[in-house]
């Protein structure tokens, strides 16, 4: 279920931050994980959950998601996780995290998570984009910084993806005249900080109840971004 590399780098990592020898007692796997394999970890002090990969596969998936988690935290509007360390052992890459047991949503759940949502993006950069590339799902995520929203997102993420669908070339002509008409369409702003990949696999509740941030792809961009994502796959409540 766990590699002995996987599991001894855990138990080292966890004696390290914790200044004492813990045991792992139980591993049991972890649904829902459509790129890597995740794990709830017992140990003699808490319970803990990791999710590991190919260290060749994805390079640096786990170190630049740790980045954008402590990102989310450091801001402080919406829950997430403690992230404990990313590391690599043998063939495989891992990061480690508190586990969160999913509570009941408080009653204000929804209208508390949109005004968080809004705080979040009233944190800015000079620059759209990000000082490092990372992933969203498992694909690369540009992130190079610019000037311009529609500078931004028109080379770091349509022609990404253009190119990965090779479209025929009447498509492309449409994507040009698009491309001519992105500074109108979207409300001129400042960057904001976004979750980045916020679908509806991506969020669940903490124990208190409260809207909890899982696996970012995190840059600053435009906040409409993460208002469009939520509607992906059945999308958030009204």
């Amino acid at each position: 279920m766990l590699p002995i590399e996987l599991e001894n780098l855990v138990k080292e990592l966890l004696t390290k931050t914790l200044g004492e020898v813990v045991e792992i007692r139980q591993i049991k796997s972890v649904g829902g994980g459509s790129i890597n394999q995740t794990v709830h970890i017992q140990t003699n002090d808490k319970p803990y959950f990791l999710k590991f990969n190919s260290s060749s596969r994805y390079p640096n998936m786990f170190e630049v998601e740790k980045k954008g988690l402590n990102l989310l935290k450091e801001a402080n509007e919406l829950f997430v996780p403690e992230v404990i360390g990313a590391g690599e052992g043998g063939e495989y890459a891992f990061l480690l995290l508190d586990y969160v047991d999913s509570g009941i949503q408080q009653k204000n759940y929804w209208e508390d998570f949109g005004s968080s949502l809004a705080q979040l993006h009233k944190h800015s950069a000079p620059k759209f984009g990000l000082d490092h590339d990372n992933y969203i799902g498992s694909l690369d995520q540009s992130n190079k910084q610019q000037d311009s929203w529609s500078e931004f997102f028109i080379s770091e993420r349509l022609e990404p993806q253009i190119r990965v669908a090779e479209l025929p070339s009447d498509v492309m002509r449409m994507f040009s005249t698009l491309f001519g008409k992105l500074e109108k369409i979207f409300p001129k702003e400042t960057p904001s900080l976004l979750h980045g990949d916020l679908w509806s696999g991506n969020y669940m509740t903490s124990p208190k109840g409260a809207p909890t941030l899982i696996d970012p792809a995190v840059y600053y961009g435009h906040r409409g971004m993460d208002i469009g994502m939520n509607k992906l796959f059945g999308g958030f409540a009204e």
